[in-house]
């Protein structure tokens, strides 16, 4: 997987097609690289009302966790404008490959990012993204909300988000592809909805990067499909390319709705308490 926007697209396409409900939805992923466990993915949306708020928890799994450890916690809160997210505050905190890791980000009313801490420090190893570039953007879980709203609107995949993690300015792109048969197994039958993605950096390379290979675009497919018990459409499985495994696939372990008195449980497990 291309560490430079391989995690935030694989996100992207997890949780693109959770729907709006009243009550936090909580899912749970697993990763697998050359047939192997790699990386769990949690995540738990409260995107129904004026606001929204979406948590991530990524962490490594067998043996690469033997060679790199990381857990690490995403969150992002924000209002509503129609469909479309406005975001306030962004927030990373955990352990990235060993080091520590994290990020404060607030957006001001006009919609201009504003970083409140950066750990590791940039220190000149990525080019500067201008403020043009910065203005009316969204962190990574916000877009996540934007295409939710979109399938949940529409009934299909296609979004845009331009996209600022504090380092990076980069396009997300939706489309839909059509419908195609879940891909075998992954403990799901019958029909899909297939969507494309692609991650485009714009600005934020890193200094010892190739410019060509830094805005080459990075593709993922995801598989939605209905899974009954009246739930909308949800991903069951998502394939990113791999420079060194081939693919990469995320497959969907389960899902629920956390009633009211369970969500400050499940928001221990994101090492947060109720806001």
């Amino acid at each position: 997987m291309r560490r430079c926007l391989g995690l935030p697209l694989l996100g992207l396409a997890l949780l693109g097609a959770l729907p709006a409900r009243a009550a936090p939805l909580l899912a749970r992923y697993e990763v697998r690289a050359a047939g192997l466990p790699v990386m769990q993915v949690d995540a738990l949306l409260e995107l129904d009302g004026p606001r929204y708020a979406v948590r991530t928890r990524i962490r490594t799994l067998g043996v690469a966790a033997l060679f790199s450890t990381s857990d690490q916690v995403t969150f992002a809160t924000g209002t509503w404008q129609g469909n479309v997210p406005r975001p306030s505050a962004y927030r990373v905190e955990g352990v990235w490959r060993g080091g520590p890791r994290e990020v404060a980000m607030d957006w001001t009313p006009a919609g201009m990012p504003r970083l409140q801490a950066l750990v590791p420090p940039e220190a000149g190893e990525r080019e500067a993204v201008p403020d043009s570039l910065r203005q009316g953007t969204m962190d990574a879980l916000s877009a996540l909300a934007l295409l939710t709203r979109t399938v949940a609107a529409t009934g299909r995949c296609d979004a845009v988000a331009h996209v600022y993690d504090g380092r990076r300015r980069a396009d997300y792109t939706a489309r839909t592809e059509g419908p195609a048969p879940i891909p075998e197994g992954l403990g799901f039958q019958g029909q899909a909805l297939r969507c494309g993605l692609e991650a485009r950096l714009i600005a934020g390379r890193r200094a010892d990067q190739d410019p060509e290979e830094a805005q080459r675009p990075q593709p993922a497919t995801a598989w939605m499909a209905d899974l009954g018990q009246g739930r909308p459409p949800l991903p069951v499985a998502v394939d990113l390319p791999s420079r060194w495994f081939g693919s990469v696939r995320a497959r969907l372990l389960g899902v629920e709705t956390v009633p009211p008195q369970r969500l400050a449980a499940a928001l221990a497990e994101f090492g947060q308490q109720r806001r």
